[in-house]
């Protein structure tokens, strides 16, 4: 299976920088996951848009993924109070 590129917008890397240390590397771990599985177990449709949700622990990380051009975009990086909005 070939592997999907793995891009965040500016900013979702800014919400990233504003997590936790102890959140991070568990965060980057999934994101690196999604290049050779970019619908893993556990990620969800969201409902109305062509994006997917994936879950670690309170954070939530919203992306789209193009699998014409093997691609996976993160668009945000939030606490599950926050991130919906």
């Amino acid at each position: 299976m070939d592997s999907y590129k793995i891009s965040l917008k500016k900013s979702a890397e800014k919400e990233l920088r504003s997590i936790p240390s102890r959140d991070i590397e568990k965060i980057v771990e999934k994101l690196k996951g999604l290049a050779h599985q970019p619908r893993p177990h556990g990620c969800e449709k969201m409902e109305g848009q062509e994006r997917y949700r994936l879950r670690q622990g309170d954070w939530r990380m919203v992306y789209s993924i193009n699998d014409d051009e093997k691609s996976v975009i993160v668009v945000k990086i939030g606490n599950r109070r926050e991130v919906y909005r």
